[in-house]
């Protein structure tokens, strides 16, 4: 059966389909433009930063942002086990080596304890640690109060993997603007979309200055096509720009939208033995995503037993990430797990959090998830 109610659909309507024909109407169709810089401004404002650029992905982001570390071959990167393949890819595209680390059981994110040892590990060896790559997983901020001052003892520089997180917060300060860089993504199932798209958001000018310049084939300010090295055609389009910027004010209306999904599968699963949700503590949270985690012995079904029960009526749903050190591409890559990543990608499942979700849907899925509770 094919989908009825996805995971996560882009939210988009009348506003959108203004500024985008608005922009369309501008002639400014390349990737340059007058929405292209705005949305800039924007996403910097929004996430406590000074600077931005706007590039073609969360992933191109990252890679940009890592290229500055010094990111290259014979140097290494740590991240989390737990995350979207991109986090480690953007690692690989700089030549250096991805080492993964295991996350907090009850949240998902990196385990501060466990990098702490890792990035000690790391320097008795005398290896050289370009950056420490959280992952602001599934919209929730990792713990940057006790991450950063690890880092900064350490001299390893923080670039945020925001991609999941914009609108999130932690300790009052908004998701990106922790560390000397952050990435955001705008795919096509994040909180905001510009169908395709990232953002590279710093407070260092000579960074993000560097980051556009690379992201536009490196050329040269002369009035022919010079180039001295190798470059990335990785801008946004200033037509994506403007379908961003009308997102953008729509953000905090389709975030409170997840929150009361949230909310409601809270009540659902209130009274159910072994099942909880992850990061349940977090109320700063975007809930991109809404993640239970279901203990079998306990609850008395599995995890993918939910998920199949909605699959049969056309409801999507989605396992946790499997964690990078499972798998085959990264199989030979150093990793330092307590089986935390493991379990929660054995025992969770994303339920549908998007923020275009209607009433009678909201009402299906519940309705859907409840038969299955009274009869697992």
């Amino acid at each position: 059966m094919g989908y009825r109610i996805f995971l996560s659909p882009p939210d988009v309507g009348p506003l959108e389909e203004s500024y985008l024909l608005s922009a369309l109407r501008s002639g400014w169709v390349a990737p340059t433009g007058p929405e292209l810089d705005a949305f800039e401004q924007e996403i910097a404002q929004r996430s406590g930063r000074r600077h931005a650029v706007a590039v073609s992905s969360g992933t191109a982001a990252l890679h940009l942002a890592l290229l500055c570390t010094g990111a290259r071959a014979g140097r290494v990167v740590v991240v989390p086990t737990l995350t979207f393949a991109a986090t480690a890819n953007a690692v690989t595209y700089t030549g250096a080596e991805p080492v993964f680390v295991d996350c907090d059981p009850n949240t998902g994110n990196i385990d501060v304890a466990l990098l702490a040892e890792t990035l000690s590990r790391l320097r008795a060896e005398g290896a050289e640690v370009a950056a420490v790559v959280p992952v602001d997983l599934f919209g929730a901020c990792a713990d940057y109060t006790s991450m950063l001052p690890v880092c900064a003892e350490a001299g390893v520089p923080v670039v945020a993997d925001a991609a999941e997180a914009l609108g999130a917060a932690h300790a009052s300060q908004p998701a990106g603007s922790f560390g000397l860089a952050a990435a955001f993504s705008f795919n096509g199932n994040k909180i905001l979309t510009t169908s395709g798209g990232g953002m590279l958001v710093s407070d260092d000018q000579e960074l993000v200055a560097r980051c556009r310049y690379l992201a536009t084939q490196a050329r040269q300010p002369a009035v022919h096509y010079e180039h001295t090295e190798v470059g990335y055609n990785y801008r946004l389009s200033n037509l994506l720009a403007a379908l961003g910027r009308a997102q953008l004010r729509r953000l905090d209306r389709m975030i409170a939208q997840r929150r009361q999904a949230r909310e409601r599968y809270a009540k659902l699963f209130a009274a159910s033995p072994g099942v909880r949700l992850l990061n349940d503590a977090d109320g700063d949270a975007n809930h991109w995503l809404t993640v239970i985690v279901v203990d079998p012995q306990e609850a008395g079904w599995h995890a993918s037993d939910l998920a199949s029960h909605l699959a049969r009526h056309g409801i999507e749903t989605r396992p946790v990430w499997k964690p990078m050190h499972l798998q085959p591409v990264f199989r030979d890559a150093r990793h330092i797990v307590t089986g935390a990543a493991e379990r929660l990608f054995a025992q969770g499942l994303a339920l549908p959090s998007g923020s275009a979700t209607t009433e009678a849907e909201a009402q299906l899925i519940d309705d859907t998830i409840g038969r299955f509770l009274l009869n697992p």
